[in-house]
């Protein structure tokens, strides 16, 4: 059975979220398809990963030393409570991600950037070995899909003037390909000039906003069909003879 991880980050967690109401239309989709035991659902905001300790640093630097170990042999190079406490907050995250056919993930911007519960959840999942490393031929989440779905009160996109102060996709796109994810099953979405339609001094812009939200909602319900309903591959059909 297919599976879904859904992220959402974004701080504020009522229906004015874009982000959210993005996610949740595509996690809805999926539901429908799948099956509600499909979907796992994070939302970093109601329950924060924790930041990044010591222990999880000396920890992290055991198992480089021992050559990247299995995640399963991580608990043989434990020495302390502390060290027991990082694993047991770290396991589940890679797991998820790792088990995941695709991963959904709402992504505001924020100061130019992702939000610091986003960049947490990433700092933490990453842990040595958790998704192959350099030379390593196991590369788990090569089959792995992921969809960024964006929210920014600016415009940030392709010819507009502020396109070069966007360090939100940047990021994203070479953290997941570095981590083994193909540009092909990378997606990003973004909806702009979100904050338009309550600045009163941007109500100018609040058509553009309109068709920027409407452009994401579609390209959404698109990728949800897209991915969840896969055009099927089927074999050459055999030579009469061969």
């Amino acid at each position: 059975m297919a599976s879904l991880l859904h992220v959402d980050s974004a701080a504020n967690t009522s229906d004015e979220s874009i982000t959210r109401r993005l996610t949740a239309s595509f996690a809805a989709a999926w539901r429908d398809r799948h099956g509600p035991a499909a979907h796992r659902y994070r939302d970093l905001a109601a329950a924060p990963v924790p930041p990044l300790t010591t222990a999880f640093a000396e920890l992290g630097r055991r198992v480089e030393r021992h050559g990247l170990l299995p995640l399963d042999r991580v608990p043989e190079l434990i020495e302390s409570p502390a060290e027991r406490r990082e694993w047991e907050l770290t396991e589940p995250l890679i797991s998820e991600m790792r088990s995941a056919d695709v991963v959904l993930i709402g992504a505001p911007m924020y100061n130019f950037s992702i939000p610091a519960a986003l960049k947490a959840w990433i700092d933490r999942m990453t842990f040595p070995g958790a998704f192959g490393g350099p030379g390593s031929a196991q590369r788990p989440l090569h089959d792995t899909k992921v969809v960024v779905i964006m929210a920014r009160g600016g415009a940030y996109g392709p010819g507009t003037p502020r396109e070069g102060w966007d360090f939100q996709t940047p990021y994203l796109r070479t953290y997941f390909t570095e981590h083994g994810v193909r540009e092909e099953n990378l997606f990003f979405v973004a909806a702009e000039l979100t904050v338009a339609d309550f600045i009163p001094q941007l109500a100018a812009l609040r058509p553009a906003a309109a068709g920027s939200l409407a452009a994401a909602e579609a390209e959404v319900t698109a990728l949800a069909g897209r991915l969840i309903d896969p055009v099927p591959v089927h074999p050459p059909s055999p030579v009469p003879g061969g």
